[in-house]
C-alpha cells in the first residue's frame, strides 16, 4: 500500500446506474467526493448513447430525487395488467389503490446515465474511465487495485458494482439456468392504453410490454422470454412476421401490433452471489443477477446503494461491511424467491396452468395481496 494520505476511502468498479447512484449517495451522506473513486471500462459517451429500456420503481424514483438525478425523460406506469395466455383470470395492480404518483417509470438507459453522471460530477467524485482493474491485493488495512494502464489505487474499501467479483464465492450461492432467451425491441400498437403495463405469461415464459412514449405516441418496450430456439426463430422474421408472432402470444388487448425496431436477444439466468471479504462487497449485477420478470434486478441494486452508502457514511470500515451483508439479507432473499418463483411457475403446459391462471383472478380480489405485491415492486422489503 502506498502513504494512508493517498488511499481514498471507496472504489467503486462499475460506473453503471447502481455504481453511480452509490457514489452520489455516499457524496450525500458527507463523504467528500475527491475521497469516491468510480471507475469504468466504458467511455462516458458509449454508456449515453445505450439505447436500452429499463424500468425503475417508485422507490428508484425517490432515491434519483435525493441525489438530484431527477426527473429524466421517463414514461409513468399507473398499472400493471398480469394475466396467463389461454387461460381465465388476471390480476390488475393500480396506482390510485396505493397513493403514489406511478408504480414505476420506463426510460432508456443512456438517460439514467446522464443524470446519474451529472450528480456525480456536481459532487466532485472522481472518475476513472476508460479504465480495466486487472487485478487487486487486500490488505489489512486496503485494498489496491491495478488499472490496466500500469497505475494503481489503493482505497479503504472497494465496492464491486457491475460484472465478475472479488470476494469468494459464497457456498450458499443460488445459479439457475431458466432455459430462456429474452428478445427485446420496441414496438407501436393500433390501440395503446396509456401508462399501463402488461406482464403475460405463455408456455415459453413471460412477455412483458413497457409503455414507453415515441414520436408517435403508441410504442412499448418489449421483453419477450422464450426458448433459446424459439428466439432464433424470432431474431430471423422479417418485422411482419414477427409481429404477427408477438401478436398471436399478446393477444389483442392493444389492438394490432404495427412496428417494431430492431430486436436484440439475451439470455436468462439467475446468478445470486453477494460475495464479500473485509474490505470488499458486490451489489447490484455483481451480486445477482435476475430474471426480468416483475423488473426488479436494477431496482434491488439501487436499494443495495442506497443502504450501503447510509451504513458507510458512518465510517468506510469493515465493521459497516459486515453490517451491510446483514442488512441486505431479507430484501434480497425475498425479491430472488419472487422473480424465481414467477419465472419458473407460469412457464409450461398442462392443467396446473390452469389453476395459475385461476390464481390471478382469485389474487385481484384479494387487496391485501395486491397490496403487499405492489410494495414489494416499488420498496422491495423495509
Amino acid at each position: 500500500m502506498t502513504d494512508t494520505d493517498n488511499t481514498i476511502d471507496v472504489a467503486i468498479c462499475g460506473a453503471g446506474p447502481v455504481g453511480m447512484a452509490l457514489a452520489a449517495l455516499l457524496a450525500r451522506r458527507g463523504m467528500a467526493g475527491s475521497r469516491i473513486a468510480l471507475i469504468d471500462a466504458k467511455s462516458l459517451s458509449a454508456a449515453i448513447s445505450d439505447p436500452r429500456s429499463i424500468a425503475l420503481s417508485y422507490g428508484s424514483r425517490m432515491l434519483l430525487e435525493e441525489i438530484g438525478a431527477w426527473p429524466i425523460p421517463a414514461t409513468a406506469i399507473h398499472d400493471i395488467h398480469i394475466s396467463r395466455r389461454g387461460h381465465f383470470g388476471r390480476s390488475m395492480i393500480e396506482r390510485s389503490e396505493h397513493d403514489v404518483p406511478a408504480l414505476g417509470y420506463v426510460t432508456r438507459y443512456g438517460e439514467l446515465v446522464t443524470a446519474l453522471s451529472g450528480a456525480c460530477e456536481r459532487a466532485g467524485i472522481t472518475v476513472v474511465r476508460p479504465a480495466r482493474v486487472t487485478g487487486h491485493l487486500e490488505h489489512t488495512d486496503g485494498v489496491s487495485l491495478q488499472l490496466d494502464d500500469g497505475s494503481v489505487l489503493d482505497a479503504a474499501l472497494v465496492v464491486q458494482a457491475e460484472g465478475g467479483v472479488f470476494g469468494e464465492q459464497d457456498n450458499k450461492a443460488l445459479t439457475r439456468d431458466y432455459r430462456q432467451t429474452a428478445v427485446i425491441a420496441r414496438v407501436s400498437t393500433s390501440t395503446p392504453i396509456a401508462h399501463r403495463a402488461y406482464e403475460r405469461f405463455t408456455d415459453e415464459g413471460p412477455l412483458a410490454l413497457l409503455p414507453q412514449d415515441g414520436s408517435d405516441g403508441k410504442q412499448y418496450a418489449l421483453v419477450w422470454c422464450v426458448r433459446p430456439e424459439t428466439a432464433e426463430q424470432l431474431l430471423q422474421l422479417d418485422d411482419a412476421a414477427f409481429l404477427a408472432r408477438l401478436g398471436d402470444a399478446f393477444g389483442t388487448r392493444l389492438g394490432r401490433f404495427t412496428a417494431t425496431s430492431s430486436r436484440a436477444s439475451y439470455k436468462l439466468g439467475l446468478n445470486a452471489n453477494p460475495a464479500a471479504t473485509a474490505r470488499t462487497v458486490a451489489i447490484g449485477n455483481a451480486a445477482q443477477t435476475l430474471h426480468p420478470v416483475a423488473g426488479q434486478g436494477l431496482n434491488l441494486g439501487l436499494r443495495d446503494a442506497a443502504v450501503l452508502a447510509r451504513l458507510l457514511g458512518q465510517g468506510a470500515t469493515p465493521e459497516q461491511l459486515a453490517e451491510f451483508t446483514d442488512a441486505r439479507q431479507a430484501d434480497r432473499r425475498i425479491t430472488v424467491g419472487l422473480t424465481d418463483a414467477m419465472a419458473r411457475a407460469f412457464a409450461g403446459t398442462g392443467p396446473a396452468q390452469a389453476l395459475l391462471g385461476l390464481s390471478l383472478g382469485v389474487f385481484d380480489t384479494v387487496a391485501p395481496a395486491r397490496a403487499l405485491l405492489a410494495e414489494l415492486m416499488m420498496f422491495g422489503r423495509r
